[in-house]
């Protein structure tokens, strides 16, 4: 919110009356009548997602146009990373200035703070903002809320152009099985776990343990978008077209190998998502997550390359 001295808050700054009717901050249920696309899928981190979909207000506050503020805004909180203020003042993830935060903060994790820095606090507000001044009832109303946001033309249409490409059908395979791997984030790493159904107990030093180990997870997710897999990473990797670099998508799998030269040492896969990024079960004591590959000195001196599995 408020790139320019000129916009401001927006809020207050030009004497425009607002909506001041709040709508009630309890948590609604989460808003599924949109479907992520592969770009929603490999740029919006998935707690912000799942923020997002939650204090989402349809039908005309979608959980699309407010990932698309909060990309606008901080790139879903990656900019700034220490929560600085901007230029005008604002901050925080959805860029509020201190003083319009205190007329609309929500305590969005029920923690007893508002904390403006807090994607739990600031996403909610960021819906209870937007639907005091009509965001839910969509149309004009929704363009004028947005305009409220940051007083500008062009940025009504930004925001809607990157609903837009947020919230288009996502119907590729690919898209299918990173929305898969990324239900498991936080499940335990173990050892030989994993199969097309979900998390299974491992074997040998994961027997004990109900999780997936990297190549269980790739099984799995693929196994979402109808695709089998072979169960071991150096198999998969001959399991599907292989992708340059240059061209990958969400969903393609990218392999690392001891010798990457040589496809027999491929002892690791992930799940590419996007942007440098995969979704993958890392080694013991590291559960599900989403790392950077690309750019990592670790992982870019042992990729070995990317497939994109196909039906055998």
């Amino acid at each position: 919110m408020l790139k320019t001295a000129i916009a401001g808050t927006g809020l207050f700054l030009l004497g425009i009356p607002l909506f001041i009717a709040m709508a009630a901050t309890s948590a609604p249920a989460p808003s599924t009548a949109l479907t992520p696309t592969d770009e929603a899928i490999a740029d919006i981190p998935p707690d912000y997602l799942a923020l997002y979909r939650q204090y989402a207000r349809p039908p005309g506050l979608t959980w699309a146009v407010l990932a698309a503020v909060g990309d606008i805004e901080s790139d879903h909180g990656r900019n700034p990373k220490d929560c600085a203020p901007n230029s005008a003042g604002a901050i925080g993830p959805m860029q509020f200035l201190p003083s319009t935060w205190k007329g609309y903060a929500v305590d969005g994790d029920h923690d007893g703070d508002t904390d403006i820095c807090d994607p739990e606090d600031a996403i909610p507000t960021a819906a209870t903002y937007l639907a005091a001044n009509g965001a839910t009832k969509g149309g004009r109303h929704l363009e004028r809320a947005l305009w409220h946001y940051n007083h500008a033309d062009w940025y009504v249409r930004k925001v809607l152009d990157r609903a837009a490409e947020y919230a288009k059908t996502a119907t590729t395979p690919g898209a299918t099985a990173a929305k898969a791997a990324l239900r498991w984030i936080g499940t335990p790493y173990s050892w030989g776990g994993g199969n097309a159904t979900g998390p299974t107990y491992g074997i040998e030093h994961g027997a004990g343990t109900r999780g997936f180990d990297c190549s269980g997870l790739a099984l799995h997710a693929w196994a979402q978008a109808g695709v089998a897999l072979p169960r071991v990473a150096a198999d998969q990797f001959h399991a599907g077209q292989h992708i340059p670099r240059t061209a990958l998508q969400p969903g393609d799998l990218v392999f690392f190998a001891t010798n990457p030269k040589d496809p027999s040492t491929i002892h690791h896969v992930g799940i590419h998502l996007g942007e440098g990024r995969m979704v993958h079960a890392p080694q013991t004591g590291s559960p599900v997550q989403i790392s950077r590959w690309a750019g990592d000195p670790s992982r870019e001196s042992e990729y070995a390359g990317a497939t994109r599995p196909t039906p055998r």
